[in-house]
C-alpha cells in the first residue's frame, strides 16, 4: 500500500521531439522486462525515460515508479533507495533486498532507475535478482554503458535530429534540436522565434554542437546576453581554439566538454567559482546551505544574485515544491566543476559542507520536540543526500568521531518516523566501530547516546540479542565515564530492551526509574518519548488507572510543546485503551484525531494500528467498514516488516473483530471486503474510517463553509496553525473571550470536538478550494 500509485517527477519543461526513439523504447518494453538506455551524459537519456515512464502509467496498474540513483554515494542504501522511493517503511530486520522483492513480488510495476553508471555493479546485482523474483516487474534503467545483464535489451540515445537543410522547426521533422533551441530561448527571451533571418544561423549552432540537447540547452540560455550570431562566433571561436593538439576522446566527448568549457569562460570569476564549489552538494539545495557554506569566500558577493545568474545561464536548475524553492545541477555540470578543484581544495570543502549538515541535524534534534517537528523532518527529507554525504565524511575523518556519533544519534526520531531502521542502524554501526580502543573526553557520552540508539532501533526491530549488546555496551561505557546521565540512558534502554524481551515487569520497572530522571533533569527530548513507552507497557500490565494517568500527562507536555510525532501515537494507543475499558466516544475521537496527525507525518506503521483499532470500533456500526479497514491495516502491517503479532496482547482484539464481523456479513462478505481494503490507497483507507470523501474527489466543506462567519474562518485557520487562544487573540487584536467564543462556534457548527479536528477540516478545505483566501 502507498499513498499513491507511482511518484514520477513533474517535468520542468516541455519535452522536444524523440518520437521514433520513444516509440522505439515503448516496443522494446511491451517485449522485454528490461531496456536500458545509454550515452553520454547531457544526451537526454533522463527525459527521454520519464517521457515513456509517463505515457506508460495505463499499461502498469499497481504505478510507475522513478529512482534517481545521483545523489548516491553509498552502495550499500542502494536497496534502501528504492524502498523508499516506493514509500515503504521497513521496521523489521530483514534485508532490504528481501523486502523489495516481497513488496515488488506480484505486481505489475514499472520502475525507472536513473544515473546507474556510478554504481553499475550493485545496480545490476539488484535488478538481476527482482527479474529472478518478481515475474511481473519491467526496469527501464539509463545509464552511460549497459548493466550486462542477461535479457537486458539496450538502446544507445543518439543526438537529437539535425535539419537536412535549414528551415522552421515546425516545417521538418527532423529538426528536434532546432525545436530545442527554440523552446528553451523562449524561457530566457519570451518573444524569441526561429525565422526566415536567423534559422540559418541557429542550425550552424545546432550543428555545431552536434544535436547534444544539454550544449543546445547551455546555448540557448546565453540568448539573454547575446544575439543568435554572438552565440554562433563564440563556439566557433572556442572549438576551434581547443581542438587544436591532440585529442583522444570520441568527437561527440569533445564537443560536450568544449560546450560546457564555453559555457563555463562566459561566466565571471564569482560566478566560476561558485559553479565548482557547488559541486560538493549532492543531490538538489537551498540558498540558505549556500549561503551557511560560501559566505566567507563571497564576503563581496551577493550569492543571491549568483545563483539566479547560475539558473539564467542553465548550469543551474531550478525547483519549487510548494513554499521550498531549491537548485540542482546536472551530473555532467558537476562532474565538470569537480574537475576545476585540486585535492586539497575538495577536501576542504567537503568538510566545510560535512560541518554544515551535521549542525543541521543539530538543529533539527534541538526542534524536534516542537512545533515545527513537521517541518524539520521534510527538511531530512529533502536534504537527506547532503545528510548521507556528510555523516560518510565524518567517518573518514579521525577527529570527527565524536560529532558522527552524535549525529547518528539525532536522527533516532527521523529514522523510527520513515521507517528507517537499517539505515539508522547501518549509520551508528559504522560509527561504533571507528571507536579508538582507548577512549578520552567526551567521547565516551557520544559512544553512550550511539549505543542506546542503536539498541532502542534493534529492539524495535525485535533484534534481541544486538539490542542486548549494544546495552551492555552502553552500560560499560557510561560506568566508565562515570556519567549519571550516561546511566540514565542505560537504564532507558534497559527497559525498552526487557519490554521488546517481553519481560514487561522488569521494563517496566527500569523505564520508571528512566522517567523520574528525565522529568527531574527538564530532559524533555528524552522524556517525551520514555513517558509514552512506560505508558504503553503500563497498560500492557492491566494497570488502566495508572496508564490513564501516563497518557494524560504524555498528552500534555507533547501538546504544551506543540509537538506532534509521539503525541499522535499517544492519542493512538490512549484511544484504544479508552474504548477497550468502554469509554467509546473520547476513544473513538482520540483515535480519528491521532489517525488524521499520522497521516501527516506519513508515518505507516501507526496509521496500521489506528486502521485497525479504529476497524474493532465499527464491527457493530458497520462490519463491512470494519473488514475493510483490518484489510487496509493488514497490508500496511506486511509493508512495514513489523505484524500484528510482535503486540502479542492486541492479537485478541483482532481476532474478536474478525470474527463479530464475520457473524454480521458472513465469510464471502468479510474475505472480499477484507481483500478491497488490502488494494486501497492508504489516503483512501484514511478517507473511509473517517468517513470522508478522499481529496481527490468531490468536495465536503462547500455547505460548511457557508455556516461560518468569515472571522470564525479566519479563527479556524489560525487554530490550524497551532495558536493557542491566547495568541489568537494577540494576532486579531480581540479579547480571548471574544477567541474562545468563536472556537466553541466553530465547534458547534461543524460537529467536532477537538482542535485537531478543526485543523483537519480547514487542511481538507484548502485541498478542495486552492484558490481561497488564507483568511476571510
Amino acid at each position: 500500500m502507498a499513498a499513491t500509485r507511482g511518484n514520477l517527477p513533474i517535468e520542468l519543461s516541455g519535452f522536444v521531439g524523440r518520437r521514433s526513439e520513444a516509440k522505439e523504447v515503448r516496443r522494446l518494453l511491451s517485449e522485454n522486462r528490461l531496456v536500458t538506455l545509454t550515452g553520454l551524459g547531457g544526451v537526454g537519456k533522463t527525459r527521454l525515460a520519464l517521457r515513456v515512464a509517463n505515457d506508460s502509467t495505463r499499461a502498469f496498474p499497481e504505478g510507475v515508479w522513478f529512482v534517481d540513483f545521483s545523489e548516491l554515494q553509498e552502495p550499500a542504501l542502494l536497496d534502501q533507495t528504492i524502498l523508499a522511493a516506493l514509500g515503504v517503511q521497513d521496521r523489521s530486520t530483514r534485508s532490504p533486498r528481501s523486502v523489495l522483492i516481497d513488496r515488488l513480488a506480484n505486481d505489475r510495476i514499472l520502475l525507472v532507475l536513473d544515473n546507474c553508471e556510478h554504481l553499475i555493479e550493485c545496480v545490476s546485482d539488484t535488478v538481476a535478482e527482482l527479474l529472478r523474483y518478481c515475474a511481473r516487474l519491467t526496469l527501464l534503467a539509463t545509464s552511460r554503458e549497459p548493466l550486462g545483464i542477461h535479457g537486458e535489451m539496450v538502446l544507445r540515445v543518439p543526438p537529437m535530429t539535425l535539419p537536412s537543410k535549414a528551415s522552421f522547426p515546425t516545417d521538418s521533422s527532423d529538426g528536434d534540436a532546432m525545436m530545442l533551441f527554440e523552446q528553451r530561448a523562449q524561457s530566457t527571451v519570451t518573444d524569441f522565434r526561429i525565422t526566415n533571418e536567423n534559422s540559418a544561423v541557429v542550425e550552424k549552432i545546432v550543428r555545431r554542437l552536434e544535436g547534444l540537447p544539454l550544449p543546445i540547452e547551455l546555448a540557448a540560455a546565453r540568448l539573454t546576453a547575446m544575439s543568435v550570431d554572438q552565440i554562433l562566433r563564440r563556439l566557433n571561436d572556442r572549438f576551434q581554439l581547443l581542438t587544436r593538439g591532440s585529442r583522444n576522446a570520441p568527437q561527440r566527448q569533445q564537443t560536450l566538454a568544449q560546450s560546457i568549457d564555453w559555457s563555463f569562460d562566459l561566466c565571471t570569476p564569482p560566478e566560476q567559482f561558485l559553479w565548482a564549489h557547488l559541486s560538493v552538494f549532492a543531490g538538489s539545495f537551498d540558498l540558505e546551505s549556500v549561503e551557511g557554506i560560501f559566505s566567507e569566500e563571497s564576503e563581496n558577493e551577493n550569492l543571491d544574485d549568483l545563483v539566479m545568474s547560475l539558473v539564467d545561464k542553465s548550469i543551474l536548475i531550478r525547483e519549487q515544491d510548494g513554499p521550498y524553492v531549491r537548485y540542482r545541477i546536472l551530473e555532467t555540470i558537476r562532474d565538470y566543476g569537480r574537475g576545476l578543484l585540486s585535492d586539497d581544495e575538495w577536501d576542504s570543502l567537503q568538510h566545510r559542507h560535512c560541518d554544515w549538515f551535521r549542525q543541521l541535524i543539530f538543529c533539527a534534534e534541538k526542534g524536534w520536540i516542537g512545533p515545527h517537528q513537521i517541518d524539520w523532518m521534510a527538511r531530512i527529507d529533502r536534504d537527506l543526500p547532503n545528510v548521507r554525504s556528510a555523516l560518510e565524511c565524518s567517518l573518514t575523518d579521525p577527529d570527527s568521531i565524536e560529532d558522527t556519533l552524535h549525529a547518528a544519534s539525532a536522527l533516532h526520531d527521523y529514522w523510527l518516523t520513515r521507517g528507517r531502521f537499517n539505515e539508522g542502524r547501518y549509520w551508528l554501526d559504522r560509527a561504533l566501530t571507528k571507536v579508538p580502543a582507548r577512549i578520552e573526553g567526551t567521547v565516551g557520552d557520544a559512544v553512550v547516546e550511539a549505543a542506546v540508539t542503536g539498541a532502542l532501533l534493534a529492539a524495535l526491530q525485535r533484534d534481541i540479542a544486538a539490542a542486548t549488546h549494544l546495552t551492555d555496551e552502553a552500560r560499560r561505557h557510561a560506568e566508565k565515564q562515570g556519567n549519571d546521565d550516561g546511566r540514565v540512558l542505560a537504564t532507558y534502554a534497559l527497559g525498552f530492551v526487557a519490554v521488546a524481551d517481553g519481560d514487561l515487569v522488569r521494563g517496566a520497572e527500569y523505564l520508571d526509574r528512566a522517567v523520574d530522571a528525565f522529568r527531574a533533569n527538564d530532559d524533555i527530548a528524552r522524556l517525551v518519548p520514555a513517558l509514552y513507552w512506560f505508558a504503553f507497557v503500563v497498560d500492557a500490565l492491566g494497570e488502566t488507572d495508572r496508564a490513564a494517568g501516563i497518557y494524560e500527562q504524555e498528552l500534555a507536555i507533547s501538546e504544551s510543546h506543540g509537538e506532534i510525532m509521539w503525541r499522535s501515537m499517544t492519542m493512538s494507543d490512549y484511544g484504544s485503551a479508552l474504548w477497550r475499558h468502554g469509554d467509546h466516544t473520547h476513544g473513538i475521537e482520540l483515535l480519528e484525531d491521532s489517525l488524521r496527525l499520522l497521516q501527516k507525518l506519513d508515518n505507516q506503521f501507526g496509521c496500521a494500528w489506528c486502521l485497525e483499532e479504529l476497524a474493532w470500533t465499527l464491527v457493530d456500526r458497520d462490519a463491512k467498514l470494519a473488514a475493510t479497514l483490518m484489510g487496509a491495516a493488514d497490508t500496511l502491517f506486511t509493508a512495514t516488516g513489523s505484524p500484528m503479532a510482535t503486540f502479542r496482547s492486541m492479537v485478541s482484539y483482532h481476532e474478536a473483530g474478525a470474527i463479530g464481523a464475520r457473524n454480521k456479513i458472513g465469510d464471502k462478505g468479510f474475505q472480499t471486503a477484507f481483500d478491497h481494503g488490502r488494494n486501497l490507497t492508504l489516503d483512501d483507507a484514511i478517507a473511509r474510517a473517517l468517513r470522508e470523501q478522499p481529496l481527490n474527489r468531490s468536495p465536503k466543506t462547500t455547505a460548511d463553509d457557508a455556516m461560518l462567519t468569515p472571522r470564525e474562518l479566519q479563527v479556524a485557520e489560525l487554530v490550524a496553525q497551532g495558536l493557542t487562544n491566547r495568541a489568537i487573540a494577540e494576532k486579531l487584536v480581540i479579547s480571548q473571550r471574544t477567541v474562545d467564543g468563536h472556537v466553541d462556534h466553530i465547534r458547534n457548527k461543524l460537529g467536532y470536538g477537538s482542535r485537531t479536528r478543526i485543523a483537519a477540516w480547514v487542511l481538507q478545505r484548502k485541498n478542495n478550494h486552492p484558490n481561497s483566501s488564507e483568511s476571510q
